[in-house]
């Protein structure tokens, strides 16, 4: 018999991820952020807002993007790995 948990590995890792490109709405990982070693080295009281998103990609070196939010404060990069897609409600 075959697990559950086994079947939904299976099936999440079979569906191809979408690689985050220029111009996609993020919003950061706040467990992946706060594991991370950027985040040792940053403020630890961060706005709610980087955390619920939406921010624009607006540059991508290796990998590290710039993000842009939707508010006048600076651009910021962060590792590729720590942003998510953000989902619009349609």
């Amino acid at each position: 018999m075959i697990s559950d948990n086994f079947l939904e590995f299976i099936m999440t890792d079979s569906i191809p991820k979408k690689p985050l490109k220029k111009g996609n709405l993020v919003y950061v990982d706040n467990n992946l952020y706060i594991k991370s070693v950027e985040s040792k080295a940053s403020d630890v009281d961060l706005p709610d807002y980087i955390f619920e998103g939406p921010g624009e990609i607006l540059s991508i070196k290796d990998e590290y993007a710039q993000v842009r939010w939707r508010r006048p404060v600076p651009d910021v990069w962060f590792k590729l790995d720590q942003l998510k897609e953000y989902q619009t409600s349609e």
